[in-house]
């Protein structure tokens, strides 16, 4: 397998399917912390005992040659990488930002439809990720334990009988597990209610992030919704907090959705059709504003207020306009105004041919 995989396109695999709910919730990610034991934590670690890490984990996945999910994955160093090739990976959520910037000797493990992500040395030893499409956190959490489960018959996990499984951060501390659901709310932001409902979700202990987690800002009305800590707390027990939450959430988009149909569906409809005029037609854009437009052709679409273009194609464009895949994609460095007019004609391109076959 090339590395170029997954650096080239910007949909991957497991995104080409429609899951539960898709239509307001993007994806659902489980995510495992663990470090071995007898080994510091990566951010004492010196580079041999970094580097061990990182054999001990390639000898393992040595002996998954039959494994279903691990058969055919590739482990990648970030020593390998450009910095583009990083900041790609990072904009398909496949490492994290603090893996492509400040981890030594860090390392990833792909499975070939991406669906799983192992990130090697950055705050943990190893997170193991799973991502699905749509609403589906049980599913995530069954791959992501079962991966759990085929890594500790082959290492020694960091344990403590008393507080569970030890991690970098206190918060992770217990399971480890931090569950998180990817989720589009264009209505409940133009009805402005979203002041209202994200203090209340997070007095119940989960956070609301933006697109590409801690820190980051949320783009195009997209959120990640997760478990705060996992000390304490069952693994099922955190995974249905989050699911019950997420179903009310799902619910609120919907009534306001409706509710701009009923009380003012031309300026709905307005408003979608001039997003979809914009990126059509438009010969420089901005990441924020394709962003902000890529949001309301998702939202005509699931409302059936546009044809002729699939939600797929949003979610590939959501990456392909992002500064790292464009210049990859350019295989040049670009600076702003550069980037701004490249996003233009890739969009034109692709929404002109849905189907990608230019």
């Amino acid at each position: 397998m090339s590395l170029k995989r997954f650096t080239e396109h910007a949909l991957s695999e497991w995104m080409r399917g429609k899951g539960p709910q898709s239509d307001i919730v993007i994806s659902s990610r489980v995510r495992v912390a663990r470090n071995l034991s007898g080994l510091p934590f990566p951010m004492l670690a010196t580079s041999s005992q970094s580097s061990e890490v990182v054999r001990r984990v390639e000898d393992a996945l040595g002996q998954a040659k039959e494994h279903p999910i691990l058969q055919g994955a590739e482990l990648v160093r970030m020593d390998d990488l450009s910095e583009l090739e990083k900041r790609v990976l990072v904009e398909k959520h496949l490492i994290s930002p603090h893996l492509a910037e400040e981890s030594r000797h860090g390392a990833v493990v792909l499975s070939e439809n991406e669906a799983v992500s192992i990130m090697i040395n950055e705050e943990d030893h190893l997170r193991i990720q799973c991502l699905y499409p749509g609403f589906q956190p049980q599913e995530a959490w069954k791959a992501a334990d079962e991966l759990d489960d085929w890594f500790e018959k082959h290492l020694s996990y960091a344990f403590s009988e008393k507080t569970g499984y030890l991690t970098s951060c206190p918060t992770n501390v217990g399971t480890g597990i931090r569950a998180s659901v990817m989720v589009h709310l264009p209505a409940l932001a133009i009805t402005q209610q979203l002041g209202r409902l994200f203090p209340a979700i997070t007095q119940v202990g989960l956070a609301i992030r933006g697109i590409y987690g801690e820190g980051s800002e949320a783009l195009g009305n997209l959120y990640q919704v997760s478990n705060q800590v996992t000390l304490g707390q069952r693994e099922d027990e955190i995974i249905d907090k989050l699911q019950g939450v997420v179903k009310q959430m799902i619910q609120h988009e919907r009534d306001a959705r409706e509710r701009l149909r009923e009380i003012s569906p031309t300026q709905l409809e307005d408003r979608v059709h001039r997003s979809y005029g914009v990126l059509s037609h438009a010969r420089v854009i901005s990441s924020k504003e394709a962003m902000e437009r890529l949001s309301d052709l998702r939202l005509g679409i699931d409302m059936g207020l546009l044809t002729g273009v699939e939600a797929n194609v949003m979610n590939e464009l959501m990456v392909m306009t992002q500064p790292g895949f464009l210049q990859q994609y350019a295989q040049a460095r670009l600076d702003s105004d550069e980037r701004d007019i490249r996003r233009a004609v890739m969009i034109r391109e692709r929404l002109h041919d849905p189907d990608g076959n230019g």
